[in-house]
């Protein structure tokens, strides 16, 4: 059998600040074979949901990768190829994970960069529809990083006096990014406690796709984020040079940047 821990609980948050939800909000955690989100897959994914009125739900999947995890990773997080050799793969799961997390709005600890773009991956590799770009995104390290420059254990430490015991766990990460979040908006006045504006604030950019390979101007136009057409409109690169689409449909750019780069390319066609 594989291991499997799935706990529900409906408590309600005495915590100084609550924070203020239009929908139920998924803070998640992922550990992984490795750290290329083109690459690598999903070892053990744990996520809090918390519902407006307070009540929380949380959950934790030990996921088979399908391929090897690297020494190094397992030198992180603890998880060898033996603790996931039984374990459901993410094709096995997937469709109760989107179940789980629809209507959602999701928070992380560097997740806009890693876990949602290696999460969009592994759903987009399942043919699973389940698009997280309807959802509003809150990255916790950004907001620390704004404003006070530090990693999830200093975050924890600065924001909730307590020290993080059993880091890279990703059911103590999950909790301890919830609380940093709360400790966050008690700290700074001018932090709204809004999720719309959380997620404005902990974004760097606007992006298009994941990855912010492809991001939103000033004019809401989708223009290229990196290399030699940095900050040209996507649509005049298509049109400049045919090959570019070709070079990234055949190179290791994310799944989710390869379909954004084609749903320009269709919309250009069909107009």
């Amino acid at each position: 059998m594989y291991k499997f821990c799935h706990l529900q609980a409906e408590i309600n948050l005495f915590a100084v600040v609550k924070l203020k939800l239009k929908n139920p909000l998924i803070f998640f955690d992922l550990e992984t074979t490795g750290t290329d989100v083109v690459k690598d897959r999903i070892v053990e994914l744990s996520y809090l949901k918390v519902y407006p009125d307070g009540r929380e739900v949380t959950g934790t999947w030990i996921i088979n990768p399908e391929m090897p995890i690297s020494p190094e990773a397992t030198a992180v997080h603890g998880i060898s190829d033996a603790d996931v050799k039984d374990a459901p793969t993410f094709q096995q799961v997937a469709q109760t994970l989107a179940n789980e997390f629809e209507g959602c709005d999701f928070a992380g600890f560097n997740s806009n960069k890693f876990d949602i773009p290696l999460l969009a991956e592994e759903f987009l590799r399942t043919n699973v529809d389940f698009d997280m770009k309807k959802r509003k995104l809150i990255d916790v390290m950004v907001i620390f990083m704004k404003m006070e420059q530090r990693n999830l254990a200093a975050a924890y430490r600065f924001y909730c006096n307590k020290d993080l015991d059993n880091a890279h766990s990703a059911e103590a990460d999950t909790r301890a990014t919830y609380e940093v979040l709360q400790a966050q908006i008690e700290r700074y006045s001018d932090l709204e406690n809004d999720v719309d504006a959380l997620s404005g604030f902990s974004s760097h950019t606007r992006n298009a796709d994941y990855m912010g390979r492809i991001v939103y101007n000033d004019n809401d136009v989708e223009v290229i984020n990196f290399g030699k057409y940095k900050g040209v409109p996507v649509e005049e690169v298509l049109e400049r040079d045919p090959g570019y689409y070709g070079w990234i449909m055949n190179a290791d750019f994310p799944l989710y940047t390869k379909k954004v780069l084609t749903n320009i390319k269709l919309r250009k066609f069909n107009r």
